[in-house]
């Protein structure tokens, strides 16, 4: 299998009954001539090399102008600044999972989630100061009918961070615009 850093990408196949001396050519497997992937996505394979073409630049335009998927990720400020790093970003991995989970039959969710959009998903990832400030964000976006999930850490029963189920950027923008990037 070609390592991640590698711009080729090779292709399991099935084949028919061969009488190759490749070591899976009795039960079928074998592998396709690698294929070039662009350096601009990982999972897709390249483009043209003489540029964007007219019709790539209208479906930029087309999905520029359009309403963007996001999922919204709210971290606790306070325990940035206390806890190890990698445990606060393991309380809003949990939140954003558990928000994608707990929606998965949404027509929201389905789409962000689907194979065309995997590789593009949008999130913003933002700060509120402490406890306080993220209880009262919970509360303003069940009020708006935002539905997320408020991760509690257990069992020390700590709220740590937020995340919305994906949305339509033009509907929840609003309820985070004072709050800050989480840097």
């Amino acid at each position: 299998m070609a390592s991640l850093a590698s711009p080729f990408r090779f292709t399991l196949s099935v084949k028919s009954k061969s009488s190759s001396s490749f070591p899976f050519s009795s039960s079928g497997i074998g592998f396709r001539a690698p294929s070039r992937i662009g350096f601009n996505s990982m999972s897709q394979p390249a483009g043209t090399e003489s540029g964007p073409s007219q019709d790539d630049e209208s479906v930029k335009v087309e999905k520029d102008n359009s309403d963007v998927l996001v999922q919204y990720v709210v971290l606790r400020r306070d325990l940035i600044d206390t806890w190890p790093l990698g445990s606060v970003v393991t309380q809003g991995c949990h939140a954003a999972v558990s928000a994608i989970w707990s929606h998965k039959d949404d027509p929201h969710t389905l789409q962000y989630c689907s194979p065309q959009n995997i590789d593009s998903m949008h999130k913003v990832t933002l700060e509120v100061k402490g406890e306080p400030q993220i209880l009262n964000l919970s509360e303003k976006l069940t009020a708006g009918g935002i539905t997320h999930k408020l991760w509690v850490e257990q069992p020390e029963n700590i709220p740590t961070c937020l995340a919305t189920k994906p949305y339509p950027k033009s509907i929840v923008s609003s309820f985070f615009k004072k709050l800050k990037l989480c840097k």
